[in-house]
């Protein structure tokens, strides 16, 4: 019987239940590891942060699990450093982000930003994002601007008590 694997797996990588929540003696199983190796990975990498029960205790999801068979690949595999798998982490985690594309807000002539889409813009959303930058860059302009003057305005000061005419010789004038 042939074995198939997913475009994801190695063929190395074992199998992770379908669970939603692992305890961290089965993330150790499964990772091959120590359960304080997995400890000290949560503090050597942020990404790694799982859920804590009400009394205290780990609980990892998938992409926790996910993570430290990463991790633990580029350690002990590919001969990366904690510091340099830390790198490795965040690098790949930027590359994967979805670049923000611009929208129209329909009562706005502005475009917004939206992420989810990862096509590259269009000649004309190109535009309007240049369009947009010069007016955030002329906007920015005039505040540095007015943050430069020599000479600050004063705030205007308003007065707390109203003033009683000494004439009525009451506390209540009458309107």
């Amino acid at each position: 019987m042939a074995m198939q694997l997913t475009q994801n797996r190695e063929p190395d990588s074992p199998v992770i239940p379908d669970r939603l929540y692992f305890k961290i003696g089965d993330v150790a199983r499964i990772c091959g590891l120590e359960t304080y190796v997995l400890r000290f990975w949560e503090t050597q990498f942020p990404q790694l942060k799982p859920n804590k029960s009400g009394s205290g205790q780990r609980l990892y999801r998938r992409h926790d699990v996910e993570l430290a068979l990463r991790v633990k690949h580029l350690v002990r595999d590919e001969g990366y450093t904690l510091a340099g798998a830390r790198q490795v982490l965040e690098q790949g985690h930027r590359r994967q982000a979805p670049q923000p594309v611009p929208q129209r807000d329909p009562q706005s002539s502005l475009p917004l930003l939206v992420t989810g889409s990862v096509e590259p813009p269009s000649g004309q959303a190109m535009d309007d994002v240049a369009t947009t930058i010069a007016h955030a860059r002329a906007e920015l302009r005039e505040i540095a601007s007015l943050l430069a003057s020599p000479e600050p305005q004063p705030p205007r000061r308003r007065s707390r008590l109203a003033l009683v005419s000494s004439a009525s010789g009451s506390l209540f004038p009458s309107s």
